[in-house]
């Protein structure tokens, strides 16, 4: 009889491991999930801001217009993006647009004078460094959910049920190389 018990206690013990485990790995797959919408919120902020931005150079740089067609094209990539690695690359396009389209504003001191387009400037330099801080959390989310998709015991869990790890938010080796300050 007490063997039976403590058999009994076991088996309800494990039961509730597991069942903890598969809610902590379901917890943490929509925390990803989670945390690339709020990347993608920071995205669609900044596509929308794009056009209002490119509005108020053209006007002083009429004859730039391939800048212009590039930005609209990049944005256009981010927008069609569907997975992590594509948005990924999209972004790193787009980020690569926006300096020439600054490096062309940096030729009109009208502009760079003008309040709208400081403004605009300034609202799209915040959005970059939310867009850095939600890749930063994204990519700290994934790390950990796909730290349990490998982990023993969890692992056994996560394979049974199909969990397969999530993708890294990366950065485009152009990125990555330290810039040349020349004076």
């Amino acid at each position: 009889m007490i063997i039976e018990i403590i058999i009994l206690i076991v088996v309800i013990l494990l039961v509730i491991y597991a069942v903890s485990l598969y809610n902590s790995l379901i917890t943490l797959r929509n925390r990803v999930k989670n945390a690339w919408s709020q990347i993608d919120v920071q995205l669609k902020r900044r596509t929308d801001l794009i056009p209002n931005l490119v509005e108020t150079v053209k006007g002083y740089a009429t004859h730039e217009r391939g800048v212009f067609e590039n930005v609209a094209k990049a944005r256009s990539g981010l927008m069609n993006a569907t997975t992590v690695k594509e948005t990924a690359e999209a972004n790193n396009v787009l980020t690569d647009t926006l300096k020439s389209l600054f490096a062309v504003a940096e030729n009109y001191p009208d502009l760079k004078a003008s309040e709208n387009f400081r403004e605009l400037q300034n609202t799209l330099s915040e959005t970059e460094d939310k867009i850095a801080y939600s890749r930063q959390f994204y990519n700290d989310t994934v790390l950990m959910y796909n730290n349990k998709v490998q982990m023993f015991p969890s692992n056994l869990m996560a394979n049974m049920f199909h969990f397969s790890e999530a993708e890294f938010f990366e950065v485009a080796e152009t990125e990555k190389a330290v810039p040349k300050v020349k004076f």
